[in-house]
């Protein structure tokens, strides 16, 4: 890759709203050729050696922090991970004082994961370092997104004009909020489907169609997301039950019936079998949820280049 052809101007990378099309299609363009270094016997290149990248995890996760290790790692950066259970907030340390702390080492950049929204937002300004948001609340998961957009392009060679449903717990997901505002600028027509209890106020302003059945919704999708129901998030009961959820919710071979022939299916993970998805369907040919956790290492690797990279040009 020529990074004198590749400048991306931001210092950080707080969330998809804040991009533009262009902007996106720009990581979703340096992923394709960050792809290719995963099927290499040798999956490292030279790209970012000398650079120190800072995982700091708030909250559990398994599939974001190893790829952001891994893409760290097949760039040839240096890679920390902390977790905050075994750092000094234990101790009565705040976020900011951590970040400087962290930033005192002069380390290049920070991938951060965060129960409170705007966690992300506060440290970017703390931080010289670039700052990438691996999650902070209900609010973003810039990264998460990036690689669906990048699965659906991949598979379907396009994102404008296709069908996409999102599905579940639109409320509390983060997911859903970074997918939507990245597949409706790159030209997609979304549908959110869920419980009206689990459908944001004024979910029209996000210039998506809301739908109360799957029935209604799948009717002619290219693309249907699964999202996990944020049990850790509701402070009340948004459904009767989760035996209610399955009977009118559940990614079904039947629900699946109604959708196009060559439907992609997609969930962020980490999937509740039975209960958002089938395991037929998850393990089915239309399902691509695997190829999402490979790709979201492509993606992660441009976005850690394109923000990095600027610094040595």
């Amino acid at each position: 890759m020529n990074s004198k052809k590749i400048v991306f101007k931001r210092k950080d990378l707080l969330g998809i709203e804040e991009l533009s099309r262009e902007e996106i299609e720009l990581i979703l363009d340096t992923a394709r050729g960050f792809k290719e270094v995963s099927i290499r016997p040798i999956k490292k290149v030279p790209a970012l050696r000398g650079k120190t990248v800072v995982n700091l995890f708030y909250e559990p996760s398994t599939r974001t922090r190893i790829s952001f290790e891994l893409a760290s790692k097949r760039l040839s950066a240096d890679v920390i991970n902390i977790a905050s259970s075994a750092s000094s907030v234990v101790k009565g340390e705040s976020l900011t004082d951590t970040a400087r702390n962290i930033q005192a080492m002069e380390v290049d950049a920070v991938v951060v994961r965060h129960p409170v929204e705007g966690a992300a937002f506060l440290l970017s300004r703390v931080l010289k370092a670039s700052l990438v948001n691996a999650g902070d609340g209900s609010h973003e998961h810039p990264t998460q997104a990036l690689l669906d957009m990048f699965t659906i392009r991949e598979k379907k060679k396009k994102i404008e004009g296709l069908n996409v449903v999102i599905i579940g717990d639109i409320l509390h997901s983060r997911v859903a909020r970074s997918n939507i505002w990245g597949l409706t600028k790159m030209g997609a027509v979304v549908k959110v489907v869920g419980p009206p209890t689990l459908i944001p106020p004024r979910a029209q302003d996000l210039k998506v169609q809301v739908f109360y059945r799957p029935e209604e919704a799948f009717i002619d999708a290219d693309v249907i997301m699964g999202l996990r129901i944020q049990l850790e998030r509701q402070t009340s009961n948004f459904f009767p039950s989760i035996h209610e959820y399955v009977k009118d919710f559940c990614i079904t071979p039947e629900r699946l019936k109604l959708a196009k022939s060559d439907c992609l299916v997609m969930h962020p993970g980490p999937i509740n079998r039975g209960i958002e998805i089938s395991s037929s369907v998850a393990d089915g040919a239309c399902s691509v949820i695997l190829e999402q956790v490979t790709n979201g290492i492509a993606v992660r690797m441009a976005v850690l280049y394109l923000l990095l990279a600027q610094k040595q040009i």
